[in-house]
């Protein structure tokens, strides 16, 4: 989640420049450049989770799946983000080292500070992109996972039961959420912490 306390007016290709040489990631939007806080093991885990399984389905195919240090261009929105994970099946961006701007499918993984930005602006900022086809948001806190469709009409949002399954319908996928929190383990309400059982 950006901090908006490190927000500054530079122009692109000095906020370009800039990412070579930080130690830090950076988003941008509109000339507003916001540092990326640090991630829990359980917001890892599961990035690190989607993308493992992404990445096998893809195999072979033309599309690539990118996370965490791959940034994503709105050209329409003047923003670059770094997804947790995408997937792009552009041709066009394969030969763009880095940063991609032809994403199929873009997922988030909400914790407490990023949920209102990853619901709110960012998500207005990733409907201006023509090539997204699903938005998923995925609770690093909670068993919960929600997937936004672009229909004809407009953006259909469709959660996902707890016992149900992630379908991405663009990239004829689809997996148990017991795979999507493999490993991971939720603080209980007395402090202590609830392990969820181990994914297929």
């Amino acid at each position: 989640m950006p901090s908006l306390a490190e927000a500054r007016c530079i122009t692109v290709e000095d906020y370009l420049a800039g990412e070579v040489v930080s130690p830090i990631k950076h988003e941008y939007v509109a000339g507003e450049v916001f540092a990326m806080a640090g991630a829990t093991d359980e917001h890892v885990t599961i990035a690190g989770n989607v993308f493992a399984m992404l990445r096998g389905h893809v195999r072979g195919g033309p599309c690539r799946v990118y996370m965490a240090d791959m940034k994503l261009r709105v050209e329409r929105a003047q923003a670059f983000f770094y997804p947790d994970v995408f997937v792009t099946c552009d041709a066009a961006d394969a030969g763009e080292p880095t940063a991609k701007q032809r994403a199929k499918v873009v997922i988030e993984v909400l914790s407490e500070s990023s949920e209102g930005y990853d619901r709110g602006g960012k998500f207005a900022a990733y409907r201006q992109l023509p090539s997204l086809e699903e938005y998923v948001l995925i609770d690093s806190r909670v068993r919960s996972v929600e997937v936004f469709r672009r229909h004809p009409e407009g953006w259909v949002l469709q959660p996902v039961p707890e016992d149900g399954r992630l379908e991405l319908l663009s990239l004829g996928f689809a997996c148990g959420l017991d795979a999507v929190y493999e490993d991971v383990t939720f603080p209980t309400a007395v402090g202590g912490t609830e392990a969820l059982p181990p994914g297929p």
